[in-house]
C-alpha cells in the first residue's frame, strides 16, 4: 500500500478550505441579493432563493397563517334587538378586513322561528325559540338552544367562533385571543362561583373537581374552538334549565343564572379560558378605552351637564338602550357634555356613524 505524505495531507486540506469558502460564498451572495436589492427585476425569485435549502415563501417573510374566526350574535325579531345587530353589523364589516383582524364570516342567529325585515342586510340563520312556556318567562334561555340547533345544521368554515351579542360594538380589529385549547373569555365580577359553592354543588359534584374550575364568565364575549362548543352547547342549555327549575339557584343567579350555566357546562367538559380584561369594556364604570377591543353598552349612562355621573338617576344627558325597546335611536344622538369619559363619548360616536351609514335606518322599526 502507497504512503500516505505529509505534502498529500497538506494538499487535500487547502482544497477542503477552498471548496467551503466558496460554497460560504456563494451562499452569501445569494442571500445578500435576496435581501438588498429590492429594485432588481427579478426581485421576488431573488428574495426566496437559497442554494442550499429552498424556505417555504411565509416563513421566508415572516408571517403567520391567520386562524379566523366566525362571528355569531343570537337575537330575537324584535325592534330592540334589531337595531343593535344592525350596528353591531355595521362596526364588524368596517374592521372586518383591517390589519390585525383575524375575523371571519358572521351569522345573526335569529331565535323567533321566522324571518324579519333585516334578513337581507345581515347575514342570518333562522332557528326555532323554546316552545311556549319552556323559557319558563326567562327569555335567555334562548340563548343556548339557539346555539344548539345552529351548530347541528350550519356549515361553519372557520375552526372557531366569537359568541358575541347584539349590544356589542368592535372599537378596533379583533384578533384569535383563543388557543387551541383554552378558549378565551372576558372575566365578570360579577359571576362568583367559589361564592356560591353550595348552591353550584348541585350541578357540579366535588367529584368533578374544586368549584373554581368554573370560571367567572359567561358564554359572550368568548372565542372558542368549534369542536369544543358543540359539546358544550348541549349540556350548557341542560344546566341552564336545570338551574332556572331550581328554585335556590333561580333565586340566587337572577338574570345572570344562563351565564352561570355556560360557565358550569365548560367545566364539566374540563374546558378553561383564558381570562382577557383586555377583551371589553363596559361604560359608564369603564372611562378609558386602552386596549380593549369592544364595547358592551349594558348599563345606562347618565350624567349632568357638568359631565358628572348621576348613575340611578335620570341625567340631564343620556344614552341607555332601553330607551329604544321599541324602536331605534334617532340619527345624529346628541354627544355628551364636557368632562364625560372618552368610553361613553366613543360609544356615542360609533351608534351616530352606523346609523349615518346604514341605509334605511329610519324603517328599522
Amino acid at each position: 500500500m502507497r504512503r500516505v505524505t505529509y505534502p498529500f495531507l497538506i494538499i487535500v486540506a487547502l482544497a477542503l478550505c477552498i471548496a467551503t469558502y466558496n460554497t460560504a460564498s456563494m451562499v452569501a451572495t445569494y442571500r445578500a441579493k435576496a435581501y438588498s436589492d429590492e429594485d432588481s427585476p427579478d426581485e421576488d425569485s431573488a428574495r426566496f432563493f437559497d442554494p442550499l435549502i429552498k424556505m417555504p415563501e411565509h416563513i421566508r417573510q415572516g408571517t403567520k397563517k391567520k386562524r379566523l374566526f366566525h362571528t355569531a350574535v343570537t337575537a330575537n325579531d324584535s325592534p330592540y334587538n334589531r337595531w343593535q345587530c344592525r350596528i353591531m353589523y355595521y362596526h364588524y364589516k368596517k374592521l372586518k378586513d383591517m390589519p390585525g383582524s383575524e375575523m371571519g364570516g358572521f351569522t345573526r342567529v335569529l331565535h323567533s322561528g321566522v324571518p324579519d325585515s333585516v334578513m337581507d342586510e345581515i347575514p342570518t340563520v333562522v332557528v326555532n325559540p323554546l316552545p311556549a312556556g319552556e323559557d319558563r318567562g326567562y327569555v335567555v334561555l334562548n340563548r343556548p338552544w339557539a346555539f344548539v340547533q345552529w351548530l347541528q345544521t350550519a356549515d361553519i368554515e372557520e375552526d372557531y367562533i366569537f359568541m358575541a351579542e347584539p349590544d356589542h360594538i368592535l372599537v378596533k380589529p379583533l384578533p384569535n385571543l383563543a388557543t387551541e385549547h383554552l378558549p378565551a373569555a372576558f372575566p365578570f365580577f360579577y359571576i362568583e362561583p367559589q361564592n356560591n359553592e353550595e348552591v353550584l354543588r348541585k350541578f357540579f359534584p366535588k367529584e368533578m373537581g374544586p368549584v373554581s374550575s368554573i370560571d367567572p364568565i359567561g358564554n359572550s364575549p368568548v372565542i372558542i374552538k368549534k369542536s369544543q362548543l358543540m359539546k358544550i352547547a348541549p349540556t350548557w342549555q341542560n344546566i341552564s334549565i336545570a338551574m332556572k327549575d331550581d328554585k335556590e339557584a333561580d333565586q340566587k343567579f337572577g338574570w345572570v343564572l344562563e351565564m352561570y350555566g355556560y360557565a358550569t357546562a365548560s367545566a364539566l367538559h374540563g374546558v378553561q379560558h383564558i381570562l382577557r380584561k383586555d377583551f371589553m369594556l363596559q361604560p359608564p364604570w369603564d372611562t378609558q378605552i386602552g386596549d380593549k377591543y369592544l364595547i358592551h353598552y349594558t348599563y345606562g349612562c347618565d350624567y349632568n351637564m357638568k359631565g358628572e355621573l348621576t348613575y340611578g338617576k335620570i341625567g340631564e344627558w343620556r344614552f341607555d338602550k332601553r330607551s329604544y325597546t321599541r324602536s331605534a335611536p334617532p340619527r345624529n344622538l346628541p354627544l355628551p357634555p364636557p368632562g364625560v369619559p372618552e368610553t361613553v363619548v366613543t360609544l356615542v360616536k360609533a351608534v351616530n356613524e352606523a346609523t349615518a351609514n346604514i341605509p334605511n335606518w329610519d324603517e328599522s322599526v
